[in-house]
């Protein structure tokens, strides 16, 4: 019988010590070591010849192509993001805040997949099969082959699975199934890495494709070992905020696919429902009368989104005024808020900032550095810029305009849309494209200069200075 013994493991990164500690040595991690028993597994000399010899090395010219068929899904949205579809034996491992939308997305993907494919099982360890039900008559899902299971042990579930043989499979959620073997509580390292690697395992002797549903920390990565997203061919994180209706679909990882493709939902009493011209949904309620309000074309992996940037600047007497946004990164705020002082000779010394991403969306990128600045600017002087603007550029330090990526598309969207103006950097920009009237400027100084020229902002508001 082979020797056992004890090891503490990291609950956040894994690593593994011969002893416990208060603090992990490697991700610095309190209180986080949890004691397990590893049983080192034995084998002798001739397993492992006999186990080499099963598999030999090929020549790369010899491997034999198999075509394989893509599974359709629910929503164009979804397969885009996948590549085109579920590869089969694939696992696709699916994170996102609590609330966001995760178990309600999947349903709808089983429930659509049994009706349109084959056999289904949804897998729920967090949920019983009534509450499932309910869920399902409220957004009117059925489906003859769609089976439900309410288990939490992992060996029960296999069992299922190998018996029943379905055509997609869906876990919800991999930190709350485990294997009885571990000693270790659900949800633990090992027993989400041991998990996985299970039903990755089954995944590929069957060729049966599964979907995991992964929890989130509260630093917004998905919860257990990083190796989970090693172990897993997709890895896709469901955004947005529970307040707002828009969910973005976002790959970080597949391959089988490019994970530059982003796939927008819109939450709905019916479930979620794809957004297929997620820029005009954006700037539906738009108000072009009022200072402050801006649009930019943001890229979100290949798909160019136009979005309404709204600042607010407000007089303070505080010795330390406020900053606040949503949907924008702080620290950029913070930097373009310098350059607007420092270059352009904005006194925003005493007026608290407000910034706003309409829709919930959360943009990353510096070409939506000028659109926030011109929108600080509007708002300050109180005069309204041309609702037919885009505003596209990266602000550097010393207030010059840095050119952006793919613009032609950005301003082929733009022009789909109707608008008939553009400022961009003046590299790289020519002079018109797409029906655009194309405004190269070189620095934020000049583009704010522009607000004060007829054509570019609105003639019917006045500049009013604040003093």
């Amino acid at each position: 019988m082979a020797k056992t013994r004890t090891v503490f493991v990291c609950q956040q990164c894994g690593a593994q010590q011969s002893r416990w500690m208060g603090k992990c040595p490697e991700c610095g991690a309190w209180d986080s070591l949890v004691e397990q028993i590893v049983t080192p597994a034995r084998g002798t000399g001739g397993q492992r010849a006999a186990t080499v010899g099963q598999n030999q090395p090929i020549r790369l010219r010899d491997v034999p192509l198999t075509d394989f068929q893509r599974l359709p899904v629910y929503a164009e949205e979804f397969a885009r993001v996948l590549g085109g579809g579920l590869v089969p034996g694939s696992v696709v491992l699916i994170g996102g805040d609590p609330g966001v939308g995760k178990s309600t997305l999947l349903g709808q993907v089983a429930a659509h997949f049994a009706a349109s494919v084959g056999p289904a099982l949804y897998v729920s360890a967090e949920e019983s099969a009534q509450q499932i039900r309910l869920r399902a008559e409220r957004l009117g899902l059925t489906a003859d082959d769609l089976f439900l299971l309410a288990e939490t042990s992992l060996d029960l579930i296999i069992e299922h699975i190998r018996h029943l043989r379905p055509r997609l499979v869906i876990v919800d959620s991999i930190q709350t199934v485990y294997l009885p073997e571990l000693t270790s509580a659900a949800g633990s390292v090992s027993q989400v890495r041991e998990g996985a690697l299970r039903l990755m395992q089954l995944a590929k002797e069957t060729a049966i494709p599964i979907v995991l549903v992964g929890h989130v920390t509260k630093e917004g990565a998905i919860a257990g070992p990083r190796v989970l997203e090693h172990i897993v061919d997709v890895v896709l994180y469901l955004e947005g905020d529970r307040f707002h209706q828009f969910r973005l679909l976002r790959g970080v990882k597949n391959r089988f696919g490019s994970t530059n493709e982003v796939g927008v939902f819109e939450m709905t009493g019916d479930g979620l429902r794809e957004v297929r011209n997620p820029s005009q949904v954006f700037l539906a309620e738009r108000n072009t009368q009022s200072p402050g309000s801006t649009v930019t074309v943001t890229l979100e992996g290949t798909r160019p989104l136009l979005v309404e940037v709204q600042a607010l600047t407000s007089h303070t007497g505080n010795a330390q005024p406020r900053r606040t946004t949503n949907g924008f990164d702080l620290n950029r705020l913070l930097m373009l808020t310098a350059v607007l002082s420092k270059r352009v000779g904005l006194p925003l010394f005493n007026q608290d900032l407000y910034v706003n991403i309409v829709g919930g969306l959360r943009i990353g990128e510096p070409a939506a550095d000028l659109a926030v600045a011109l929108a600080i600017a509007s708002s300050y002087r109180n005069q309204r810029i041309d609702p037919d603007l885009v505003c596209l550029g990266e602000i550097g330090l010393s207030g010059e305009l840095r050119s952006v990526s793919q613009l032609e598309r950005r301003l082929s969207e733009a022009a789909k849309l109707g608008f008939r103006r553009a400022i961009v950097p003046a590299h790289s920009t020519p002079d018109r494209a797409d029906g655009l009237t194309i405004t190269p400027v070189r620095s934020l100084s000049e583009a704010v200069e522009l607000l004060t020229r007829k054509g570019i902002a609105s003639s019917s508001s006045p500049a009013i200075e604040q003093g």
